[in-house]
């Protein structure tokens, strides 16, 4: 079976392995940066990769993208090459993968000439302020409101698992601003400068001993009517853009075979016993299984691509993405762990840990993202009654 492109995306492979070897050296470490200030290496590697056009390839170059055209394959193999050589595909995050689609689909022209280039560039870090204390499984409920004031909303409520939100610049946040209206028809979509007088950020520490989360508690904030996206009471729709947005970071496959080839790495090295993991017929079923589930998901990705090229609406398939490709994850550092027998939960800085204890770290971050974002179980309420059209599950009648 050949499995190649054809001549002209080879002839792309070729062309960003070569780029990759001749300037891997000035890569950061890591795969990019989910959130928070990039460093200055980060952002000299961010640029570079726009000036090639492995970042931001088919962001038009009025935002400072490179302004190629759409090509599903061209998006693959360039992610392929970056995971293939274990090198950074430069930043990711809420900002750069999913405001800014968010912005150039819902976006007024002066915003997204002034935050699309530089959340590419990786100058501006974001967070997501969507969940509340009495709205995570069922958003629309939320209580954070904004009331027109002059020029600006006044801003009260708070908001609660805003990752990376103690080291963001900005927050793009749904806030009730039509307080007649039923609860979907009166929400909207404002951005949200994070140095704002009034906001308070309190740590929420997650099992991985790492505050990554946090509370955020926003006291007659005041915010532009300039950064409202979209119009008032449309805050709905465009917040399920970006969630679409958000479900495809999960299943991307750039991330998905970086982690199999570590895991590959792992399994074939010798343990302190003198024997592989993967020579275990156990371990080595394991592993197929889940090449083969990787293997299945990047082609879904194509296809999520194509449908998304073609203003086509996904259906079913795009709502399955976040549920399978966090369970994929999940099993892949479990398996690490497993191959890996009690030097597997050793934790970071530990003197024998492997990877730096990293696999630990991943194994426990992963089991968190199953229930962030909507839980594996709210994830399959919604494949069932939109993708579906399953009967919605009946609520329990009231006592008394």
């Amino acid at each position: 079976m050949d499995l190649a492109y054809g001549e002209k995306y080879e002839h792309l492979r070729k062309e960003v392995r070569t780029f990759i070897e001749a300037h891997r050296d000035r890569a950061p470490r890591g795969q990019g940066v989910m959130g928070g200030q990039a460093s200055e290496k980060m952002l000299t590697w961010q640029q570079l990769l726009l000036d090639r056009g492995y970042a931001a390839r088919t962001i038009p170059r009025a935002y400072g993208g490179y302004g190629g055209n759409p090509d599903v394959l061209e998006t693959i193999l360039i992610g392929e090459e970056f995971a293939r050589a274990g090198v950074s595909a430069g930043v990711s995050g809420p900002g750069v993968d999913m405001l800014v689609p968010t912005l150039l689909e819902h976006g007024s022209e002066e915003q997204k000439r002034r935050f699309v280039p530089p959340t590419i560039r990786g100058e501006i870090a974001w967070c997501q302020g969507y969940s509340e204390p009495g709205a995570g499984s069922d958003l629309a409920s939320l209580t954070t409101r904004a009331v027109l004031a002059g020029d600006d909303f006044v801003v009260n409520g708070q908001k609660v698992w805003t990752t990376s939100a103690h080291v963001a610049d900005m927050m793009f946040a749904l806030v009730r601003t039509e307080p007649g209206e039923q609860k979907h028809a009166g929400i909207s979509y404002l951005l949200i400068p994070m140095d704002a007088e009034g906001i308070e950020v309190r740590p929420l520490r997650s099992m991985t001993d790492e505050a990554e989360f946090n509370q955020v508690f926003l006291n007659d904030v005041l915010v532009t009517r300039q950064n409202l996206v979209g119009r008032r009471g449309q805050g709905w729709e465009i917040a399920n853009t970006t969630l679409t947005h958000e479900r495809l970071v999960a299943g991307n496959p750039r991330d998905l075979e970086s982690t199999l080839q570590s895991l590959i790495e792992v399994m074939t090295a010798e343990a302190g016993s003198g024997q592989r993991a993967i020579d275990r017929e156990v371990f080595r079923d394991r592993l197929m299984a889940l090449q083969g589930r990787v293997l299945s998901l990047k082609s879904h990705a194509m296809r999520l691509l194509t449908c998304d090229l073609r203003e086509e609406s996904a259906g079913v398939a795009g709502l399955v993405v976040k549920l399978q490709a966090c369970e994929v994850m999940y099993q892949m550092t479990a398996l690490a762990l497993d191959g890996m027998a009690e030097v597997g939960v050793l934790q970071p800085g530990s003197k024998l840990a492997t990877s730096q204890g990293s696999w630990h770290t991943e194994s426990m971050r992963w089991l968190g993202f199953i229930i962030a974002g909507g839980s594996a179980q709210i994830q399959k309420n919604i494949i069932a009654e939109r993708g579906l059209g399953l009967p919605r599950e009946p609520k329990p009648r009231p006592q008394g």
